[in-house]
């Protein structure tokens, strides 16, 4: 009670706090969307890096079954063409609507191809924010073998 007798009103209802709790959601909202985008863009991002190692890869196995037929032929064993490699590395690239190089790491030794995709992705909350898309690249190798051979990883 105030000094007339007349109760004082509660703290809160009308007086300086009112509407705090709006503001606390609107930024704890946009926190969330911002993170949700985030993890979506992000994600997405890495699902693309992985189709495009596969792509990668799948591209250096073509390119390894380029054989130099006429120096298998002449007794020569067995070694990758390099022009048709290379050839067929960008065209099974080219079909898949991706961007990439092929080349022999060890040249003048053919007996591995490296192959290198670079693609985007394209955002779909970063470009809220001018981030319309996310650069990526993916590896991928392959290495001729002939016989039985003991694999190596790495």
């Amino acid at each position: 009670m105030d000094e007339g007798g007349a109760e004082a009103p509660a703290r809160g209802v009308n007086g300086p706090d009112r509407g705090s709790i709006s503001v606390m959601v609107a930024i704890t909202a946009v926190s969330l969307v911002a993170v949700v985008g985030l993890v979506l863009d992000f994600g997405g991002q890495l699902r693309s890096t992985e189709r495009a190692d596969a792509l990668a890869q799948e591209a250096a196995r073509v390119a390894g079954q380029q054989l130099d037929i006429t120096k298998l032929r002449a007794g020569g064993g067995y070694q990758v063409d390099p022009k048709q490699a290379v050839s067929a590395g960008r065209a099974y690239l080219a079909s898949q609507h991706v961007s990439g190089s092929v080349d022999f790491p060890r040249y003048p030794d053919l007996s591995e191809i490296s192959v290198t995709v670079d693609t985007t992705y394209p955002t779909a909350l970063l470009g809220a924010v001018g981030i319309t898309s996310l650069s990526v690249q993916g590896h991928g190798k392959a290495t001729l073998l002939h016989g039985i051979t003991e694999g190596k990883t790495g």
